[in-house]
């Protein structure tokens, strides 16, 4: 601890990364974190905190402070994904087809860190500190199911953060405003007329269909939206057909939409569905639509990003501290939390000197080093903020 700024002392942070490796060898799906979360309540609880399981199905809170005055929170995502681990780690995952392949449990491990951080200055803080510990991110169902179960009821202001390969280790990434996009879930399904494969002028190719449709929707957002709107379009599973020499009568693709203004993506799913429907017809084909929102954009509050600004400079340097000029067209369902109370999350660099594998990726294997730079950051803004906003 120096000054106004908290920091992880060694013996804290060698006992960080036994938990960190720890929960990396043991990954649990979204909606099944059941060893995840026993072990961050008993955790919790051996540091002093006040701790509430079952949240949400699989979610633990844990509060620390006086129950007066102004409370902030700090969201962190324990959920894992059904990745086959390529990393050759020592503490690899220990679960055939499962992997902490999107830093969850460097969140996980950087919630815990901070509790570490603050448990001692309990008497010392001037209101609440919250710490939600949440499931289901890759699902993008958790959030919905913490807000279900009132885990911001109270709060004033909220902190997430997530780990960004593209970035060094040491540094951190800040956006003013939108950070990520807002995302969907499409599935559309083409009907046609099964047939001989020898006679296909007999039928309705479902398969034919389907892949105009692949090729045609991306020529149409080309043509027909705003180039400045940006709108990402991406399938990632098509399945149809019965046997090798049967006309498919039926095909189901599975994807994504994603862009940045919410304008644009309330009007989308009537777009894809008339331009998608206009293409199966056009070929004789008929179309069916499901479309689920996954999440809004995030878009962070500009005071509890300077915030986080500032301490990240004082703690780290004014070029570790990176000012990201464009925002991801990924999802992030930390941005149901802010339909809410104001929020921000920051991107925490994991490349060390070999650079770093992409998220999602068999391979991925941050940096270590990243966590005292986030449960440092986080800790002392936490504290601060509540310095700021509660009067004695």
């Amino acid at each position: 601890m120096s000054g106004n700024n908290l920091a992880l002392g060694k013996e804290e942070l060698a006992a960080l990364l036994d938990l960190r490796r720890h929960l990396h060898a043991h990954p649990e799906l979204s909606g099944a974190e059941h060893h995840t979360a026993a072990l961050v309540a008993g955790e919790l609880r051996r540091l002093g905190w006040r701790v509430q399981e079952g949240v949400g199905r699989t979610g633990v809170l844990a509060e620390l402070g006086p129950s007066s005055g102004r409370a902030i929170g700090l969201r962190v995502d324990m959920d894992a994904l059904p990745i086959e681990e390529c990393t050759g780690l020592a503490f690899a995952s220990t679960t055939p087809g499962l992997m902490h392949a999107c830093g969850h449990d460097i969140h996980t491990a950087v919630g815990l860190g901070v509790a570490m951080l603050l448990a001692p200055l309990a008497g010392q803080l001037s209101g609440t500190v919250r710490l939600l510990f949440q499931p289901a991110e890759e699902t993008a169902e958790g959030a919905r199911w913490m807000l279900a179960a009132g885990a911001i009821e109270g709060l004033s202001a909220l902190l997430g953060l997530h780990v960004f390969p593209s970035i060094a280790v040491g540094s951190i990434g800040v956006r003013h405003g939108a950070l990520t996009a807002a995302a969907a879930e499409l599935e559309l399904e083409v009907l046609g007329e099964a047939g001989h494969g020898a006679r296909p002028h007999q039928s309705v190719d479902a398969i034919w269909i389907a892949a105009r449709l692949v090729s045609g929707l991306q020529e149409a957002i080309s043509r027909r939206l705003d180039a400045l709107q940006p709108v990402v379009l991406s399938f990632g599973r098509i399945e149809g057909g019965r046997a090798f020499n049967v006309i498919a009568d039926r095909v189901r693709l599975l994807g994504t939409l994603r862009c940045l203004d919410c304008e644009l993506y309330e009007q989308l799913p009537a777009w894809v569905e008339s331009t998608a429907a206009a293409i199966c017809a056009a070929y004789g084909g008929q179309l069916k639509m499901q479309w689920r929102g996954i999440a809004p954009p995030v878009q962070n509050d500009p005071q509890l990003t300077r915030l986080l600004e500032t301490i990240a400079v004082e703690q780290l340097g004014r070029e570790q501290v990176l000012e990201l000029a464009q925002p991801s067209l990924g999802a992030e369902d930390f941005a149901h939390y802010l339909n809410h109370l104001p929020g921000c999350m920051f991107r925490l660099g994991v490349a060390g000197l070999d650079g770093c594998a992409p998220l999602h990726h068999g391979g991925f294997n941050p940096d270590e080093a990243c966590m005292p730079v986030a449960v440092n950051l986080l800790a002392t803004a936490l504290k601060r903020w509540l310095e700021q906003n509660n009067t004695p």
